[in-house]
């Protein structure tokens, strides 16, 4: 019998898929301040169709793996009909579990997010452990060093 459930258990371990969730950037918003006083939070806003969002994406699971007091959140902006691309995407950079999908219309998720943002992807933004205010945000591709400095911040604040 232990044989059996412990057999049922690695199938449905391994039988799962990523799921993404449809997200709104006030519900984004939200689960940030959710976090507030236990990590800082790195969100990145990315899309399958974006060369530098998929050129950068596993420098950011290294450094999400590397700090213990950070987490990071993905929303992609992939269309519905590209979700299952996504998750292809996802699962092969190692991500399990879930990851986010945009839920809105753009203009009113990008205003939404940040009042200073284009629109432009990849974007990310860092929010303080203590506070959960923003340490730094950026449009477009980065160097590590950008992404280390403000994480190194965040964690600090």
């Amino acid at each position: 019998m232990e044989k059996l459930i412990i057999t049922i258990l690695f199938l449905t371990i391994s039988c799962s898929k990523l799921e993404m969730i449809p997200i709104t950037a006030d519900e984004i918003i939200s689960e940030i301040k959710s976090r507030k006083k236990s990590k800082a939070v790195l969100l990145n806003i990315w899309a399958t169709t974006c060369a530098p969002c998929v050129e950068e994406f596993p420098m950011i699971i290294n450094l999400d793996q590397e700090n213990d007091d950070l987490d990071v959140i993905f929303v992609s902006t992939d269309f519905t009909e590209d979700e299952r691309k996504a998750i292809s995407f996802l699962e092969n950079q190692g991500l399990k579990n879930f990851s986010y999908i945009k839920n809105q219309k753009d203009q009113i998720f990008i205003d939404d997010i940040h009042q200073e943002w284009s629109g432009a992807l990849p974007f990310t933004i860092v929010f303080g452990k203590d506070d959960g205010e923003v340490v730094d945000f950026w449009e477009g591709k980065e160097l590590e060093s950008r992404f280390k400095r403000a994480i190194k911040l965040a964690i600090k604040k």
